[in-house]
């Protein structure tokens, strides 16, 4: 899960993602890589398939009524970013039986904003800390556009 920074722009969008620089990034100690990662700087599984706001900067707003946290706060972090993952999933459908959701990013990055400036790390401009067109390790495929690429 990559992390990025959201503001707003004068694009078509209206945002612009850049990696955040709290966001983890590099390959993974234990797990293999999957048939569906073609990336060749890591020999295991590399971080992150696909992005969402967590900067707590720029992150999340949430209105809260509860006790003495009342009024708009901004949340980030994965506490923010994980959640709107697991519900952007959620909204695209029951996966099939014996499918693996993990490669459905994979299959449909043209439903995904690409992220491609920033860096989480001094990696000597390598994809693995730093964005770039296509997949790179902050961010991997890039930020939601929709439900599409969620979807089996």
């Amino acid at each position: 899960m990559g992390g990025t920074s959201l503001t707003t722009s004068s694009n078509t969008r209206g945002w612009t993602d850049t990696v955040w620089s709290g966001a983890g990034s590099g390959c993974a100690t234990y797990d293999a890589k999957p048939s569906w990662q073609k990336d060749t700087g890591c020999a295991n599984r590399t971080v992150a398939d696909v992005s969402a706001v967590a900067d707590p900067n720029t992150g999340v707003a949430v209105y809260g009524s509860y006790r003495s946290a009342t009024g708009w706060m901004v949340f980030g972090g994965t506490s923010a970013s994980a959640p709107l993952i697991a519900a952007t999933y959620a909204l695209g459908g029951a996966p099939s039986s014996g499918s693996s959701p993990a490669w459905f990013p994979y299959a449909h990055t043209s439903a995904l904003y690409d992220v491609t400036s920033g860096s989480d790390g001094s990696c000597g401009g390598s994809y693995l800390c730093t964005s770039t067109t296509g997949y790179d390790g902050p961010t991997g495929l890039g930020v939601p556009n929709g439900t599409a690429a969620f979807t089996g």
